[in-house]
């Protein structure tokens, strides 16, 4: 016997929009998971209108699978009232060399993320200032995010080129996520001139694993340096990487080590001038106590971030929702 859920699709949900006789269309929108539907939210709600609403939510499955092959499978039964939303991973940059990429691209009723999943979104380098100004009260401008990340990203540039490219044929042994991860992270932040000794070491970590890489698969250089074009065709520059890398990768082993030593800086610098200041004793106690009880953990903020409109890659995702909107609606 077949469950109701067996028989979702839009056109079910199109006949049970008429049904509830509501004058605005309610557009069911399946995203991978838990974590991926405040993002989603955000991003849809900017098109909420008297004529049409969003419900957000991850796809009801007997079998309790979630993530983006779950989503995938629903791909035949999408339309205007049902919406499928991943996170892109390489299939953008990928763009037609496989048949996910070519569905992921080309699907008129699946929306991508554009960058590699809704954690670089949360990691966009202009909005990280904010975060430590909330987490520590303090709005100094002692470290350039942006700058950093830049710079980080040209650095790792190289061998994300050979990581992709052994994704793209199926050889991710050659290169591992785990070695990937293990080559692109940082284990400190030397704050000083901006962290260029931090993005010397790094450098120096990069070097090792690409020589390492040279030397084993030296027939796969020129291959690469095609592939390399296709990537650049297709939107990735030398400073752009951490948008293209792991979610996870970027924001568990770069942004979080860079957004708490900053932190404790600004925290110091509070302190201090607490301390400095003309209150003495239970004043200065009191102060104190204060201060402390308003800080907040910057890894919760991090995860709540929504400051990342100015990018140029939320901003492709939005005009695709947009042109969906417009469609449906006139």
């Amino acid at each position: 016997m077949k469950r109701l859920t067996d028989n979702i699709s839009s056109r079910y949900f199109e006949a049970s929009d008429r049904l509830r006789g509501d004058k605005r269309r309610l557009v069911r929108v399946f995203v991978e998971g838990y974590d991926d539907v405040s993002f989603w939210r955000v991003v849809f709600d900017r098109y909420t209108n008297d004529k049409i609403r969003f419900e957000i939510s991850v796809p009801a499955r007997g079998d309790l699978a979630k993530g983006k092959k779950a989503v995938m499978k629903l791909l035949p039964e999408s339309g205007p009232n049902l919406l499928l939303c991943v996170d892109s991973d390489f299939d953008y940059l990928f763009g037609d060399l496989n048949e996910q990429s070519r569905l992921v691209n080309r699907s008129k009723y699946l929306f991508h993320t554009y960058a590699y999943a809704v954690e670089n979104y949360h990691c966009h380098p202009p909005s990280l200032h904010g975060l430590c100004v909330k987490a520590t009260k303090i709005d100094r401008p002692i470290f350039d995010f942006g700058l950093f990340m830049k710079e980080y990203s040209k650095t790792v540039y190289p061998v994300f080129l050979w990581y992709a490219f052994s994704a793209s044929l199926k050889m991710e042994r050659a290169f591992t996520l785990v070695d990937f991860r293990n080559t692109v992270r940082i284990n400190f932040l030397d704050s000083e001139e901006n962290g260029r000794r931090t993005i010397e070491w790094l450098g120096r970590q990069v070097d090792r694993r690409l020589k390492t890489l040279e030397e084993h698969h030296a027939g796969l250089i020129p291959a690469l340096k095609k592939f390399e074009e296709r990537l650049v065709a297709r939107g990735l520059t030398r400073e752009n990487v951490h948008c293209f890398m792991q979610g996870h990768t970027l924001k568990d082993n770069v942004v979080l080590v860079l957004l708490e030593t900053i932190c404790d800086r600004l925290q110091s610098i509070g302190i201090s001038t607490i301390n400095t200041s003309d209150r003495r004793g239970v004043a200065l106690k009191n102060e104190l106590s204060n201060y402390n009880n308003s800080l907040r953990e910057v890894k919760n903020l991090l995860d709540d971030n929504d400051n990342y409109e100015t990018c140029e890659l939320y901003l492709r995702l939005r005009d695709d929702i947009r042109r969906y909107v417009d469609r449906v609606c006139n």
